[in-house]
């Protein structure tokens, strides 16, 4: 309820038009000191991502995936690169790999290729999708920046 000023002889009411903001800015300046105070006491998240050695020998074949900026699928060996399906995949790579001799298929690579505009979940769909099958040595091309 407005305040009313002026109760005397017949000069009529009048009422206060001003909002006392001194409690607004006492309520401000304690959140402005409670965030300078917690500001520096978060730490921003890090991800500590897992390192990896250098392989003892080089593999003898490398399979190469290319996930393209339309997500299309493709499988580059080394004289030939052919486009192929989600579910074709494994039983190509396991054909690449020459899955008859066991020695040949555990010294080859499978390196995935992606554009770095292209959705992660397309990305981790193809390393699931090999390593389902069996294929061991699945890895991710990356180009080191300068």
């Amino acid at each position: 309820m407005p305040a009313v000023a002026g109760r005397g002889h017949g000069r009529g009411r009048r009422t206060i038009n001003e909002i006392n903001m001194v409690p607004f800015i006492d309520v401000m300046l304690v959140l402005l000191i409670i965030f300078m105070v917690t500001a520096p006491l978060i730490t921003p998240s890090v991800i500590d991502l897992p390192s990896v050695g250098k392989a003892a020998r080089q593999p003898d074949q490398i399979i190469q995936v290319i996930v393209g900026k339309d997500e299309k699928l493709q499988l580059k060996t080394e004289n030939q690169t052919a486009p192929i399906s989600l579910k074709e995949l494994a039983v190509a790579v396991k054909r690449a790999q020459g899955a008859k001799d066991s020695a040949a298929a555990a010294s080859s690579a499978v390196v995935i290729s992606a554009d770095k505009n292209v959705k992660y979940e397309s990305v981790v769909r193809v390393m699931d999708t090999l390593q389902r099958a069996g294929i061991q040595r699945v890895g991710l091309s990356v180009q080191l920046a300068n």
